[in-house]
């Protein structure tokens, strides 16, 4: 079952746009990740991102660093985030993207790791520090249990790298919107129009946009321009500034906002 085609196709009806949401698993725990997943879809999330805690998250700002922190700080496991995937999977079927570094996946095993997460209800795998050119492996151990690689484009990623990416990528394509690390941003980059066009023109599977999307405005703006948009920082800093019953009121009302500024009118 493509889950993530099949979320993409029935947006598409209605000239839908994807809302992607990211959260970290683990923070503050997995119990809680796993409720929260389930409210996110209730609030119109289409697809959810969970983030691997890892010790070193390069291209992670520091609101997505302390989750990272915090979810390891609770004994967090790439085993516990897959038995939590398989949890959600007895009562929901959206598409679920695991993405994160390299590393923790290597010390699993690639081939160990993708017939687990495939198993377990994982839809896509997205690793930020995996270049398309030297995915080869992975690739094929992900093709053989049908796990979805998804990649990154920037706004300096070379003709080369389209080409490579447009020719492995599956699920979707991930362009990021601005340079640098993970964080929200005060507005949507003024070249981030071409930009999308030219990437749109080249990739055959839809093209989400994110980093730096953390209001409803800036969500409408990136959605008139791509297939989806990402949030993540701005949901994320949601878990570091409120626990309990008030996170969850306080992510309701902004994921539902998300999904009403990106939903066409009529």
């Amino acid at each position: 079952m493509d889950r993530i085609k099949s979320r993409f196709d029935a947006l598409g009806k209605d000239r839908g746009k994807a809302l992607v949401t990211f959260i970290t698993a683990g923070d503050p725990d997995l119990p809680t990740t796993r409720e929260m997943i389930h409210l996110l879809e209730e609030a119109g999330a289409d697809i959810i991102e969970l983030g691997m805690p890892f010790s070193d998250p390069m291209a992670d700002g520091p609101t997505i660093q302390l989750s990272s922190e915090r979810a390891l700080a609770a004994g967090t496991t790439l085993d516990g985030i897959l038995a939590t995937v398989r949890e959600v999977r007895i009562t929901s079927q959206i598409p679920i993207i695991l993405m994160g570094y390299l590393n923790p996946i290597h010390a699993y095993g690639y081939e160990r790791f993708c017939r687990d997460a495939a198993d377990a209800g994982v839809d896509g795998v997205l690793l930020v520090d995996m270049p398309p050119e030297e995915a080869g492996q992975f690739l094929r151990h992900a093709e053989s249990s049908g796990l979805k690689v998804i990649f990154l484009l920037t706004p300096t990623s070379d003709r080369a790298r389209l080409e490579t990416v447009a020719r492995l990528g599956r699920g979707f394509v991930y362009y990021v919107t601005v340079t640098g690390v993970t964080g929200a941003r005060q507005q949507v980059s003024t070249s981030l129009s071409a930009e999308l066009i030219a990437v749109r023109e080249k990739i055959g599977i839809p093209v989400v946009a994110g980093f730096g999307i953390a209001t409803p405005q800036q969500a409408a703006e990136v959605s008139l321009l791509a297939d989806g948009v990402v949030v993540g920082s701005a949901i994320v800093r949601l878990f570091q500034n409120y626990a309990g019953e008030e996170l969850k009121g306080e992510l309701q009302r902004f994921v539902s906002s998300l999904k009403q500024a990106i939903t066409p009118a009529g």
